[in-house]
């Protein structure tokens, strides 16, 4: 254990003899002069100065650009007012075609609402023929059936003169033969 006490005295010592150099050490500044500080002065005036003409060299032309820029912004405004035009005239014309398919929608439906009169005109036509036609008929087969006399119990006006043929036929071979080339025996 005394071995260990006296090995840590010898390692501070190399610590502080070592980087105690480096811990106080104090470096000195090179003196200058007046003259060296105005001629340094000098060249940093120059410097400046050539920085404000740089700069304002490139504050021109970043200026030039801006305007340049505004140009074409402008040009672009015209070229939207060129395009706001062309879209007016297409809106014009879209009208345009649009009062032109009213019109023709227009036309269309007319024309069929025509054609559907025309139909039903040409329907009503008929039946009013078909019934004129029916009624005129009707009353002939009325005349017919009454100058027939179907409605009799004994049988129409033909069948009972058939019937008096065939009757009459039993005596006159004659009508028998007459009768039997119409199959009326």
């Amino acid at each position: 254990m005394k071995n260990r006490f006296n090995f840590i005295p010898v390692i501070c010592f190399i610590i502080f003899f070592f980087m105690g150099n480096s811990l106080f050490a104090i470096e000195t500044a090179p003196r200058i002069t007046d003259r060296e500080i105005i001629e340094s002065l000098a060249e940093i005036k120059t410097g400046q100065k050539a920085l404000k003409e740089l700069m304002g060299k490139s504050f021109e032309q970043i200026d030039k650009r801006f305007e340049q820029v505004d140009k074409r912004f402008e040009q672009v405004d015209k070229r939207f007012d060129q395009v706001d035009k062309r879209f007016e005239q297409v809106d014009k014309r879209f009208d345009q075609v649009n009062s032109r398919f009213k019109q023709m929608y227009n036309l269309v439906l007319s024309l069929f609402g025509s054609l559907i009169v025309l139909i039903v005109a040409v329907l009503g036509y008929s039946i009013w023929d078909r019934r004129t036609v029916t009624q005129e008929v009707s009353v002939k087969v009325g005349e017919i059936e009454r100058e027939l006399d179907i409605k009799n119990i004994k049988g129409s006006k033909i069948e009972r003169l058939i019937g008096t043929l065939k009757n009459l036929s039993k005596e006159d071979q004659k009508l028998a033969d007459v009768l039997r080339s119409f199959n009326l025996l």
